[in-house]
Order: structure tokens, then sequence, then C-alpha cells
């Protein structure tokens, strides 16, 4: 008897699943059968919902996905995963379209769907790099802000020099890691 296996993901924890669930739904995955990632990329292979809707498919069984960047976005991750369900005997659902890899078209299909994937997320990264680089140049992208105010940089500063209070104490006594503590010192003799 075959199965359909929904399988849905979201990179990050503000965005919504409810539209890809539907769409599951509507493509005839039971809602106990749909397995989920949230906020987690196509990039992570280490996708604990992937992992099980992938333990869930059996021979016969379709894994069904709404769109080939929900389940991976690099080639080599796709052909991966094609090898697992190939392995299995499971076919890949995307969105209605049936792809089958044991299918010399399916295969191509496949594959060229992956390529499309893969260039769309190196197209968001290039887009992303060139933003911050406007950003940067403007003086809008300035860096995550300091843990410490000036005076508090000064105040924590001169403790230091009386060296009586150990980089944790000062963490403490100012409420910030002894990793921020030693940043600033460090920077302090470094500058």
């Amino acid at each position: 008897m075959k199965r359909l296996i929904g399988y849905a993901r979201v990179s990050t924890t503000d965005q919504d699943l409810t539209a890809q669930r539907a769409s599951l739904a509507s493509l005839g995955v039971e809602l106990d059968g749909i397995y989920v990632d949230h906020g987690l990329t196509g990039t992570n292979r280490d996708r604990p919902g992937l992992g099980q809707a992938l333990a869930a498919v059996r021979a016969g069984d379709q894994l069904v996905v709404t769109k080939l960047d929900r389940l991976a976005r690099s080639i080599p991750d796709a052909r991966d995963i094609v090898d697992e369900l190939t392995a299995k005997g499971v076919v890949l659902n995307l969105g209605g379209s049936t792809y089958d890899p044991t299918d010399p078209i399916g295969r191509l299909m496949f594959n060229v769907l992956s390529m499309v994937a893969e260039f769309e997320a190196d197209l968001i990264r290039a887009r992303t790099r060139e933003g911050m680089a406007i950003a940067k140049a403007k003086g809008r992208l300035k860096g995550k802000a300091p843990k410490l105010s000036a005076p508090q940089r000064k105040q924590l500063l001169r403790l230091a020099a009386e060296g009586e209070h150990t980089q944790a104490e000062l963490g403490e006594i100012f409420g910030v890691s002894r990793g921020t503590v030693q940043r600033e010192l460090h920077r302090q003799f470094t500058l």
C-alpha cells in the first residue's frame, strides 16, 4: 500500500509552516505523516525532521515536498537524498509531480531542478553579501553593539589593572561573560 510521507522546512524560527502543511495536505498527505524542520536551512543536512521522514518511507511510498528547495539547497545534498530514496524504492513527489529516480527522464528532471535550487541559493548569498557591502560603505552596517558602554569599559579596565578581581568576577560585576571581559582586556592591550 503506497503511503505519502510529507516533509516541510522553514529556514528561520520566524517563518510559518502553515502554507506548506496545507499544500502537502492538498497533495494527499495525512497531517500525521508530515515531518517538519523549523529554523534550519536546506544547506544543513543534519535536520531531525528530514531524518524522521526518510526513516518513515518504505518501498513503494512517495516522499512529498512542496518544492525542491525545501528538501535540499545543493546538488550533492539533493543527490544524496535521492540515492537514499532510490535504495529504498521510494519515489519523490515535488508539488504533485513525481520524479522516479530509477527512470532516466525522472533523474534528468530532478538533476535540473537540483541545479536550479543550488543556483537560487547562490544568488541569495551573493545578493546578501552585496547588500551588506553597500550598507557598510554607507555606514549603516556597524556590526554588533558593544556589551559595555564607554564608562563601563573604563571602569572595567581600572578594576582589572588593580588586580583584585578575577576575569570571572569582573564578568559578574558588569553582567557580561568572562569572554567579553577577555575581549575588552585584549582590545585595550592591542590598541
